[in-house]
């Protein structure tokens, strides 16, 4: 079992580049499928999920090959249309390649899809709005077989504004004659990045970042190159270990534009935010100030994805903190964690009611997911002494050696191999 070790107490300083967003890359890759040429892909992140990822296109024919900081992926071999079982189970974004293999196969046969234990995260709304679209889909045996064979353009409405679903759905129209419209779409910048990124390889979409996202069928997608945007998530978590430790970082690489919820709730907030260009200076030397009230909400709303992250500083914080967690019922694992190293947070239902405390103190801490693994990190770099992460292959999801980035600030962090 791997762990992170970490000697609490030391500030952040430094610059660091930011990765590109796993939350971009994963419905990018499933694309591929659709293209008859090969795709290099730019800043290519090596974590454990874009990595299972091109497991899977592998699975289905595909050749990849990574290079240093790109990957290339030749897709004029993919043949085949079923999903291996044990790759599935690791990774939710497993489900995004069925739109794509029915677009291209007018079949497929995936399994459910697996990734973190957040809570319910049906893929009703993936399947409701293929079936709008003329897909006929059995859930049997713990398999989805589709057939896609009377697939036609027309009009979906997605129930809730759902990315998993709004990017299946784009995927699975690229290739319908005539012009799809997708009603109620979620508006993150990963869904922008696959319209652009198809886009770029021929596809005809309008609309992404909107509620209306329209397709305009075309008869096939080329190769070519692509890099994705960087990984707001990350961002949003190195910003508010420097406001939880205090010192002064710079984020190179950086669209603020899609943190702004975060940069909004961290107002006023005992710390200086300069942005130039694509770089953010955070400037933090005070004890941070709780915030009277967030709720995480779709995109431009505040990410559930950084909710464990600001409740750990504002486990620190001068005074008290709600924060509602609107999208996942049992997003709130981190707590009993967090209360581990002195925490004082009170769980009802969706709420959290946060009582600042001037000092956390280490201890030995379990990550049960990828998100509230790294607000444990976090909690561990400003608790007194020694704290030890365990099971850190959650945050090895979503960050690229977590720990160095963490190092390069100045971070007394290492990673550990325990029996």
């Amino acid at each position: 079992m791997q762990s992170f070790f970490i000697c609490g107490g030391n500030k952040l300083m430094g610059e660091l580049e930011v990765q590109t967003s796993k939350n971009a890359v994963l419905p990018i890759l499933a694309g591929c499928i659709l293209c008859d040429k090969d795709v290099v892909l730019h800043k290519f992140p090596k974590f454990e999920d874009t990595l299972t990822m091109l497991k899977i296109l592998e699975s289905l024919g595909a050749r990849t090959y990574i290079y240093e900081n790109d990957v290339k992926i030749e897709c004029e071999s993919i043949t085949n249309h079923e999903i291996p079982v044990d790759l599935a189970s690791k990774i939710r974004s497993s489900i995004f390649s069925l739109g794509a293999i029915l677009s291209r196969f007018k079949k497929a046969k995936v399994p459910y899809p697996g990734g973190c234990a957040i809570g319910a995260r049906p893929i009703d709304l993936h399947i409701k709005g293929l079936k709008q679209l003329g897909a006929k889909i059995i859930d049997k045996h713990g398999f989805l077989y589709c057939d896609g064979s009377n697939m036609k353009s027309g009009v979906v409405n997605i129930d809730f504004p759902s990315v998993g679903a709004t990017e299946n759905i784009i995927l699975a129209s690229v290739f319908l004659k005539g012009r799809t419209k997708i009603i109620n779409c979620a508006k993150e910048p990963e869904i922008v990045d696959l319209a652009n990124f198809l886009n770029s390889m021929g596809a005809k979409i309008h609309g992404a970042g909107d509620s209306i996202i329209e397709i305009e069928g075309v008869e096939k997608l080329d190769g070519g190159e692509y890099t994705p945007i960087t990984d707001r998530i990350i961002a949003g978590t190195y910003i508010l270990a420097t406001l939880i430790c205090g010192g002064d970082v710079t984020l190179k690489n950086i669209n603020t534009e899609h943190i702004q919820s975060l940069m909004h709730n961290l107002k006023n907030n005992c710390c200086k935010m300069i942005v130039k260009g694509d770089t953010l200076r955070v400037v933090a030397n005070k004890r941070p100030k709780a915030i009277s009230k967030i709720e995480t909400q779709p995109y431009p709303g505040f990410p559930t994805d950084l909710q464990p992250q600001i409740m750990s500083m504002l486990s620190i914080a001068r005074g008290t903190s709600v924060v509602v967690e609107n999208l996942f019922e049992s997003r709130f694992k981190h707590v009993g964690e967090l209360k581990k190293l002195g925490a004082d947070i009170l769980v009802n239902d969706k709420t959290a009611i946060i009582k600042g405390k001037s000092m956390l103190y280490g201890a030995n801490v379990t990550c049960q997911d990828l998100r509230g693994g790294a607000g444990l990190v976090l909690a561990g770099l400003v608790a007194k002494g020694y704290t030890t992460v365990d099971d850190v292959f959650h945050i090895d999801r979503g960050y690229y050696h977590m720990e160095k980035d963490l190092q390069q600030l100045g971070a007394n962090i290492e990673r550990i191999t325990k029996a």
